[in-house]
């Protein structure tokens, strides 16, 4: 399987520096060398930093940091006041998702956090 890094993909709509959240650039930027990491794709993973294709941060269609965790760690970070359940839109909240609220100086620590917990799940 070719693995690419985690740079924005050319003639991609997120490769355009003007329609990416200078936050999460400093993201994708942060893991361009991880040889196991990818940014971009179709659909939902449009805007997505993936971990041998499993999603672990990304911005949503409203542009909200999300990033994928255990769910303990998910329900600690909300009682925290750190962010909120990610709902996908159709009224389904997911457990171990974990929509940041606006604090983009956490969003590294949340995104290599995020990253150790793909990088440890091989299902």
């Amino acid at each position: 399987m070719k693995t690419t890094t985690a740079r924005p993909r050319k003639n991609h709509p997120t490769s355009r520096k003007a329609d990416m959240d200078p936050h999460f650039a400093a993201i994708v930027r942060a893991f361009a060398r991880h040889r196991r990491v990818t940014y971009g794709g179709q659909g939902f993973g449009s805007r997505a930093l993936k971990c041998d294709g499993k999603i672990f941060a990304m911005l949503s269609s409203k542009g909200r940091f999300v990033v994928k965790l255990p769910g303990h760690r998910v329900a600690e970070l909300i009682r925290m006041g750190k962010g909120e359940y990610f709902d996908t839109g159709r009224n389904r909240v997911m457990k171990e998702w974990l929509a940041v609220a606006q604090d983009p100086a956490s969003w590294l620590a949340l995104a290599r956090d995020a990253h150790r917990f793909a990088a440890a799940r091989r299902d």
